[in-house]
């Protein structure tokens, strides 16, 4: 097996409960830390138009829509193939795929195979105004500063193997993954190319009432549909069951409500990265 370049966290939950906010924060205070959306594996409209029509043809009982249009915040929309093999050459490579067979295989998405086929749509600023206070930024920061330090577990997986390389931007780098889908049922392929699964909980109402401020759309149904699984009784706004997240590792504020701040969800997320990665260090 090919040497690992990068490790490959995945963040998930429900529209408007952090994803993006947080892994833009991460990015920031971690070093060598990229980002890539779920959103940039959205299938071409005329690819899942064909895919609608020709498992309409077979089977009335399947319908990937909602109110008549086709439904955009579902699985069967997303390339799940095309997102794991894209997952499994950043874990190699610490970078997007760029090979011309790769892009001749997505030739939807490229040019003659001078882009890659995974072109994120991520922005490259800084978070700016968000709900974790300034405070909070700086100590997670600090935190890990610290942590990075000689002797510290983050200098030997991050950093100290970028020494060795001597090439400036060898060692392990960090690639977040975040979408509202990574741990549906239909991921599995995906799931099974995450090295961190960090999952945020909110309910129904906070999450509308963030959405409202920015365009009002949030897509509620789906994320109960594809998360019912790893709830009891299937209540997306009851209790996590715990079993399902060991089994599948799962990670989550379990026990501290649906509706954490933000704050105490960032430090969370930062926490919970630090023991992550700390398995990466020789010996782990």
């Amino acid at each position: 097996m090919a040497e690992r370049k990068a490790v490959i966290v995945g963040i998930s939950g429900a529209s408007s409960s952090g994803k993006t906010t947080l892994a833009r924060l991460l990015r920031d205070i971690f070093p060598s830390t990229f980002i890539l959306h779920e959103d940039d594996f959205y299938k071409a409209e005329s690819e899942y138009v064909l895919s609608y029509a020709f498992i309409l043809f077979f089977t009335l009982y399947y319908s990937p829509t909602r109110d008549g249009l086709l439904d955009w915040d579902c699985a069967a929309a997303i390339d799940i193939p095309g997102m794991a093999k894209a997952l499994a050459y950043i874990r190699q490579h610490a970078t997007f795929p760029v090979s011309l067979i790769q892009a001749q295989k997505h030739t939807s998405r490229t040019d003659h195979g001078t882009k890659p086929f995974v072109d994120s749509k991520e922005d490259k600023n800084s978070v700016g105004q968000c709900p974790v206070s300034d405070a909070k930024r700086e100590e997670m920061r600090k935190k890990v500063e610290a942590w990075l330090q000689p002797g510290q577990p983050g200098h030997e997986v991050l950093m100290q193997s970028q020494q060795q390389d001597g090439d400036g931007g060898g060692g392990l780098k960090i690639c977040l993954l975040d979408g509202f889908l990574l741990y549906s049922r239909e991921m599995q392929e995906v799931m099974d190319q995450l090295d961190v699964k960090m999952f945020l909980l909110v309910s129904k109402a906070k999450a509308t009432q963030r959405r409202e401020a920015r365009d009002g759309y949030i897509v509620w149904p789906n994320y109960a549909e594809a998360h019912a699984w790893l709830f009891e009784k299937g209540d997306v706004e009851a209790k996590l069951d715990g079993a399902v997240l060991k089994e599948k590792n799962i990670l989550a504020q379990q026990g501290r409500g649906l509706d954490v701040d933000m704050d105490t969800t960032f430090e969370w997320t930062v926490d919970t990265l630090l023991e992550q990665l700390g398995r990466f260090a020789k010996g782990n």
